[in-house]
């Protein structure tokens, strides 16, 4: 864009995509990039075409401890505190942040630390497919929270970063129903409100099995898919026909939807370059 157009944008003045040179679909980021100097750039979420772009925000305090540390989690945490997005899709290889962002959006929408506003949401409720990699373990014993526990483990190590260790606070949620385990097969014919629902490992789920989860949302409920099309070990499907990359296409024209994909890893040297090149 020219160079002024970047300065008014930072300035406050409305600046609009025309449809007849760019397609952009709805509550896409894009970056401005001056064309004198490429190094100059603006971040903005696109709503419409009648619509100016909106300033993202940076939440350079972070998120309960988490801070965005490329512009795609940026990106990420804008649609995951957006109330009018009803559905988030996060996608990347193993690392980038997908979970984390999404638990850490989760709880701040949930759990009201200082005790003077009221939570958007009433509760975070978490699932992911009992999909086993490699030879599965059998049948496990106990109830059905101990037998979530090892596909949960995950969750649960992102739940206690994110809560700086904290077993008994953690554990005081689940007795209090403020966070919940949810077993994705006994999902079907409920009805859940008031909700902020995160489906992690959503690649391994079929598109029929997607649409049945998707479809329990209620009043005021968020439904966030997180996932890597290239990690699936659900034999019967694969990169293109599994059920996250269905609902990424069939949702992105939709103005209460939103989807990123997190292209860099974060959570290690060593796990950054095994996604590569193993």
């Amino acid at each position: 864009v020219d160079d002024e157009e970047i300065d008014r944008f930072y300035a406050g003045d409305e600046i609009f995509i025309e449809q007849e040179t760019t397609h952009v679909f709805p509550n896409q980021f894009v970056m401005l990039v001056s064309s004198l100097n490429e190094k100059k750039t603006a971040l903005a979420m696109f709503i419409d075409y009648n619509k100016p772009l909106r300033k993202t925000t940076e939440y350079k305090r972070g998120i309960w401890g988490v801070t965005p540390r490329n512009k795609e989690q940026t990106f990420g945490l804008n649609i995951l505190l957006d109330p009018d997005i009803q559905v988030v899709s996060l996608v990347g290889q193993a690392g980038c942040g997908k979970t984390l962002l999404a638990v850490a959006a989760g709880l701040e929408q949930t759990i009201d630390l200082t005790g003077r506003t009221e939570p958007r949401y009433k509760k975070l409720l978490i699932s992911r497919p009992i999909q086993p990699m490699g030879k599965d373990l059998g049948y496990l014993p106990g109830t059905m929270e101990d037998k979530m526990s090892p596909w949960i483990a995950p969750i649960k190590d992102n739940l206690l970063f994110l809560m700086d260790d904290d077993k008994d606070a953690m554990e005081m949620y689940f007795s209090k129903g403020v966070i919940d385990i949810e077993a994705i097969t006994y999902i079907r014919g409920r009805s859940i409100s008031n909700a902020f629902i995160i489906i992690d490992e959503a690649q391994n789920l079929t598109a029929h099995e997607l649409k049945t989860i998707v479809t329990r949302a209620g009043e005021n409920t968020k439904i966030v898919l997180t996932g890597d099309i290239e990690q699936i070990d659900n034999m019967y499907i694969d990169s293109t026909t599994n059920g996250l990359s269905y609902a990424i296409e069939r949702f992105k024209s939709k103005d209460m939807t939103g989807h990123i994909t997190l292209k860099k890893g974060e959570r290690s040297k060593i796990a950054t370059l095994a996604a590569k090149v193993l």
